[in-house]
């Protein structure tokens, strides 16, 4: 009986040491799973990386040559020149330059240019297109698109003609871009002035194109 008691008592030993062996390879199974989890949650900060991208720099509102909507302008008048006699708004802030009768503000891909001539007779849509057009083909790279029509404006009726164009090489970084043109021939008593809003073909500056040629005023 004793060598019986031994013997069960050694079975249930050996089924102890069995128990505890399988529940201590299930901790180990449990401690490599958890350590996966992290490693889950890690790849999930790959997706924490992808919230890291929220935190870039905004894409830009305006693409490349949309003058902003809040864009001020305020009333520009000659003090020099040809011919003072009239003002017009422009965009404030632009930088500008001039030479002779000619007066241009610039910023970025945008420009308005100004320009007062002596004329004999009122601009047609027939001079623009024989003289005016072919000038401006000898002057503009890669010029094309033209259309001559007679439009509106507070100023009253004018000749307006619309085309495109290549811009001069960017000093900095060499590239050109394709530019869409407006000019609007304005005439009283013998002045004309040529008033020549230009920027990117793609970019949308209806309004404040329409901002400027509408608000030229002859003094």
């Amino acid at each position: 009986m004793a060598s019986r008691t031994r013997t069960y008592a050694v079975v249930g030993l050996a089924l102890v040491a069995a128990v505890t062996a399988g529940c201590s390879g299930t901790g180990s199974g449990s401690g490599s799973s958890s350590t996966t989890s992290p490693a889950g949650s890690s790849s999930g900060g790959g997706g924490g990386g992808g919230g890291g991208q929220n935190n870039a720099a905004p894409t830009e509102s305006n693409p490349p040559g949309d003058i902003p909507d809040n864009q001020a302008f305020v009333a520009y008048q000659p003090s020099g020149g040809s011919f003072t006699g009239f003002t017009v708004k422009v965009p404030e802030g632009w930088a500008r330059t001039g030479q002779g009768s000619t007066t241009v503000f610039t910023d970025k891909l945008n420009t308005v240019k100004i320009t007062a001539v002596s004329a004999a007779a009122a601009p047609t849509t027939g001079s623009v297109t024989s003289k005016v057009i072919p000038q401006l083909r000898s002057q503009v790279p890669k010029f094309a698109a033209p259309k001559v029509s007679e439009v509106t404006r507070h100023a009253g009726r004018v000749v307006l003609l619309t085309y495109q164009g290549d811009s001069g090489k960017d000093p900095v970084t060499g590239k050109v871009v394709r530019d869409a043109f407006e000019r609007y021939a304005f005439y009283r008593a013998g002045h004309e002035v040529d008033l020549t809003l230009s920027g990117p073909v793609n970019a949308d500056n209806v309004d404040p194109w329409r901002i400027v040629s509408d608000s030229f005023a002859w003094r």
